[in-house]
């Protein structure tokens, strides 16, 4: 290997030289403010390799408070407790479903709802 130039090294040339900002009306205080953006697995998955996001295609689960397009966060790794509401498959169907104590009929819960997403 065959060294050319040797000793401190050179800025760069075409460096990117600051500049005002080029605006228009009054200036904003908030301009070299940056927040991160939300990021909603970060925020609601508990459990990112057991939550799923289900959205619903019908009106069907209004007694719950869940409408066409909301989103549900269904987590199946949290177990239900008496009261949770929960996704489960009835006859081959899922269905929206509150845990109560005295449940008489057959159903497998597929996940608790975590959280219900609404479309505005």
């Amino acid at each position: 290997m065959e060294i050319q130039i040797h000793g401190k090294i050179q800025p760069s040339a075409n460096r990117h030289a600051p500049e005002v900002s080029k605006q228009t009306g009054f200036p904003s205080a908030a301009t070299h403010y940056m927040e991160a953006p939300i990021d909603l697995n970060k925020e609601l998955v508990l459990t990112k390799d057991a939550t799923f996001f289900v959205r619903i295609t019908t009106n069907d689960w209004k007694q719950f408070t869940v409408f066409k397009e909301d989103v549900l966060l269904v987590d199946r790794s949290v177990m239900p407790r008496k009261g949770s509401l929960v996704l489960a498959i009835k006859e081959g169907a899922f269905v929206l479903l509150t845990i109560s104590k005295e449940l008489q009929e057959e159903i497998t819960v597929w996940g608790v709802v975590s959280y219900v997403i609404h479309k505005k």
